[in-house]
């Protein structure tokens, strides 16, 4: 099992954090929503759940909860610039589908 980020993403996350001035690593998740069923969830973590599973790429941690982990399993997390948009893209071999505005997907 893990969860990586390319050199992109990491040095995005670095970032933000470093203006925040504080901050242990990115919290990765998924939720209930939208019309294929699930969306990501990021979040900066400033302490960790005893729960969670940590990994750690690119120098920065990774801290996602058991039940995520199981969708999130494999998860790549880029950071692409596209024209005027930018943000932070999954590449989760898990997914089946998408929805067609692309803010939700199911396994």
């Amino acid at each position: 099992m893990a969860i990586t980020l390319t050199t992109k993403a990491a040095e995005r996350v670095k970032g933000f954090l470093a203006n925040r001035g504080k901050g242990d690593g990115l919290r990765l998740g998924v939720k209930t929503t939208g019309c294929s069923g699930m969306a990501y969830v990021l979040e900066f973590v400033d302490s960790a759940d005893t729960s969670d599973q940590m990994f750690e790429s690119q120098g920065v941690k990774i801290f996602v909860d058991p039940k995520s982990l199981i969708y999130l399993d494999g998860t790549e997390l880029d950071f692409t610039k596209e024209g005027l948009n930018e943000g932070f893209k999954f590449n989760n071999p898990n997914v089946k589908a998408t929805c067609g505005c692309g803010e939700s997907f199911n396994v």
